[in-house]
């Protein structure tokens, strides 16, 4: 995290240097701001504060910190994290995105540095439960949809029964969980349900409230004429995604053969569906490419028989989706699960 620390008091001054000196873990930088010390004062910096950095920590009272972020609030996806200090170095309070963003990480890691109480008010955390997006953040799962999400960790605040499907071994640590094995038989007594699958559930399809987060557990294989548009491996993507009812928010990696490594529409599509893109190098293709449809076309070409099956394979998972052919685009998909 990028941490820009805020004070207004001499005393403050002091805390703010001593924090700015400090280093952890989640920390990458603090820097501190001191009011006195801008012109205008930090009040004219806050757009910016607000845009470059992970997390604000303000040594002020909280009402300072209040009306200061009031006008940059937005959404708790987005959102920095803010912890507030008093000027004594008494409390350290997670004042805003104390999941998400790691505001009650950070007021923890304040509280540490300046001897401080660590002051966290979330209800989940007070009852020693995980909340589904801290769930959902430390396993780099995509939260579907934010409001189910509040829904099922008000739910386990609460108590009731949540039912819980995964591809994946992680499990939330929450203590009235039944693990379940498929989706078809629901016991009655189950008030909620955890969906964590990179299948697209269609929608109202459970008459409970449920939550879905998506694993990145899909991995692509490509292969394509030479100068393929982005926009067109961009939608043979979709459209075979599409076919095995899959979400696109669950891609891990694309991968390549070693001489496609140019190649801008592939590039792109990368840089697109957000995932690194891996390229393979022919002998490592060379070594799985009998366990595939083969193309002579394809040997003669660029020196193996095939692409986007081998490259699906090499990178992990049971091949799904075997290859497909969108107009000189060959996709294949593999998924790893884990099923614990």
């Amino acid at each position: 995290m990028r941490i820009a620390c805020l004070s207004f008091t001499d005393k403050g001054k002091i805390l703010g240097d001593m924090i700015a000196h400090s280093s952890g873990e989640m920390i990458s930088s603090v820097y501190h701001y001191t009011n006195s010390e801008i012109e205008g004062g930090i009040k004219d910096l806050m757009e910016y504060l607000v845009r470059k950095y992970d997390g604000l920590i303000f040594i002020s009272a909280t009402g300072i910190a209040v009306r200061m972020m009031n006008p940059y609030i937005k959404d708790k996806t987005i959102d920095p994290a803010v912890v507030v200090v008093d000027d004594l170095g008494r409390f350290s309070i997670s004042l805003l995105s104390g999941h998400i963003g790691g505001g009650n990480e950070l007021a923890k890691w304040v509280a540490h540095i300046v001897g401080a109480i660590p002051v966290i008010t979330t209800a989940s955390d007070n009852r020693g439960i995980e909340s589904l997006d801290v769930f959902a953040t430390r396993n780099n799962y995509y939260m579907e949809d934010m409001e189910s999400v509040k829904k099922i960790t008000s739910m386990m605040v609460n108590g009731k029964k949540i039912g819980f499907y995964s591809e994946m071994e992680d499990r939330i640590d929450y203590d009235n969980l039944v693990i379940l094995d498929d989706l078809k038989n629901i016991g009655s007594d189950i008030e909620g349900l955890i969906i964590v699958s990179s299948q697209s559930y269609m929608k109202n399809k459970f008459i409970i409230p449920y939550a879905t987060l998506i694993p990145k557990n899909i991995n692509i294989g490509i292969g394509c004429k030479k100068g393929m548009e982005s926009s067109r491996i961009i939608k043979a993507i979709e459209e075979a995604f599409h076919k095995v009812n899959l979400s696109i928010k669950g891609i891990k990696a694309i991968g390549t053969v070693e001489i496609k490594k140019h190649e801008k529409g592939i590039i792109e599509a990368s840089k697109y569906f957000n995932c690194p893109l891996k390229i393979l190098t022919i002998e490592e293709i060379k070594k799985v490419e009998q366990r595939f449809e083969k193309s002579q076309f394809v040997k003669d070409t660029i020196g193996v028989y095939s692409v986007s099956e081998p490259c699906a394979y090499l990178l992990g998972g049971k091949i799904i989706s075997r290859k497909t052919k969108y107009g000189g685009i060959t996709i294949s998909i593999a998924k790893e699960e884990n099923n614990g």
